[in-house]
């Protein structure tokens, strides 16, 4: 879903961030962000990190960056809980975005 937005605004998103914090996220804002969802994980000052965002972007889009997310994270749960597996042709369409980012590394069952 972000990396089609960024696409439709013209952006790109450079997926390696995701394993990789010295690569540039490659959209306005995108350290920032990252900084936050590391954060809101565990692996950062919360605190600080959300008074940035205020700061530099304002109450509004810390509230939008919050429910993005939690959505997020609430579509993975709902996914895991009723165990929805991944289609066949999702992994097809998804397999260059999930090199990119390193994603295959993760091991889905645990």
């Amino acid at each position: 879903m972000l990396r089609a937005s960024a696409e439709a605004a013209g952006e790109r998103v450079n997926l390696a961030v995701i394993n990789d914090r010295s690569v540039e996220p490659g959209i306005v804002g995108g350290r920032l962000f990252t900084d936050l969802v590391e954060a809101a994980f565990g692996r950062g000052d919360l605190a600080q990190v959300v008074r940035e965002v205020e700061d530099i972007a304002g109450a509004e889009a810390l509230v939008d960056a919050a429910a993005v997310m939690a959505n997020f994270e609430m579509m993975n749960r709902v996914a895991d809980a009723i165990g929805m597996p991944v289609g066949r042709g999702m992994l097809s369409r998804t397999a260059a975005l999930r090199a990119e980012g390193g994603l295959d590394r993760y091991d889905p069952s645990g």
